[in-house]
């Protein structure tokens, strides 16, 4: 199997390269653009299936989808993003999107999906009908969406603590907190997720 994975976030790149190459991918490639991604597809011609981040630069939201598939020959794309409401997953399933991968989803079960979707079945992570907003479900506290803007930005707990005028144990409170509702690994994760749905 042959997969172009297209994100400008270096964790999901390497982390999701680094399984389905250790799951059997025969060639794995990346890119952290669209722009990058079509070169890539130029090169070596068109892959078994390609992800394709929904935010990443260059994209354009179902302009880039296109822009890929027809590059790819019509070869399975999906999407890969943070961002899971209805109106997204509809409008990228009929684009022709091969499915609709959450970030948040476990890296073997992105293994599976990816599989599936390479012999030419459509994966969700719910019926589209039935999507929640994620935004409106998750319902971070004011404070919690500052932490989350100082972990966007790469600052620590103590500078956090500094640039809002916490205490730094109540930085590692709401990081716990704001972690838990996002569904988040880690705080880089949830700095992924949270810039993804553009809480921050």
């Amino acid at each position: 199997m042959r997969v172009l994975i297209a994100d400008d976030h270096d964790l999901v790149r390497e982390t999701l390269a680094s399984y389905l190459m250790s799951e059997g991918a025969t060639l794995v490639r990346t890119a952290s653009n669209l722009p990058a991604a079509l070169d890539e597809t130029e090169k070596i011609g068109p892959f078994d299936i390609v992800l394709l981040d929904w935010n990443m630069p260059g994209m354009d939201g179902l302009s880039g989808l296109a822009r890929m598939i027809a590059a790819n020959d019509g070869n399975p794309v999906a999407i890969l993003s943070g961002t899971s409401s209805r109106g997204v997953i509809e409008r990228a399933l009929a684009a022709g999107a091969a499915g609709f991968v959450p970030k948040s989803l476990a890296s073997r079960a992105v293994v599976v999906a990816v599989r599936d979707m390479a012999i030419g079945k459509i994966f969700t992570p719910f019926a589209p009908e039935a999507a929640p907003d994620p935004v409106k479900r998750i319902g971070l506290t004011p404070r919690e969406t500052e932490v989350l803007r100082g972990l966007s930005q790469g600052h620590s707990n103590q500078e956090i603590a500094e640039i809002y005028g916490l205490q730094e144990i109540s930085v590692k409170l709401h990081v716990r907190t704001l972690s838990r509702k996002l569904e988040a690994r880690n705080r880089t994760h949830a700095a992924l997720i949270g810039r993804d749905l553009k809480l921050v």
